[in-house]
């Protein structure tokens, strides 16, 4: 069994697909690269309701400049 093949990382994919999943099926707009950024800062003890602000804003900005979401 390979590195990539073990079971804690295996977990870790399983758990973040279906995290993936969720933020799809709830249309939060989020890329698989920006749903891995936002959980990174939240392991790093980041304040999710803050953090969820901050996505929230950046949208506002970007669409009043112009620019599509997400």
């Amino acid at each position: 069994m390979s590195s990539l093949d073990s079971p804690p990382l295996r977990d870790a994919r399983e758990t973040f697909d279906i995290l993936a999943d969720i933020s799809r099926i709830l249309n939060t707009g989020l890329d698989r690269q920006q749903l891995a950024t936002i959980v990174q800062l939240c392991e790093l003890g980041v304040n999710p309701e803050a953090l969820a602000a901050v996505v929230k804003e950046v949208r506002r900005e970007r669409l009043s400049m112009g620019g599509s979401g997400g």
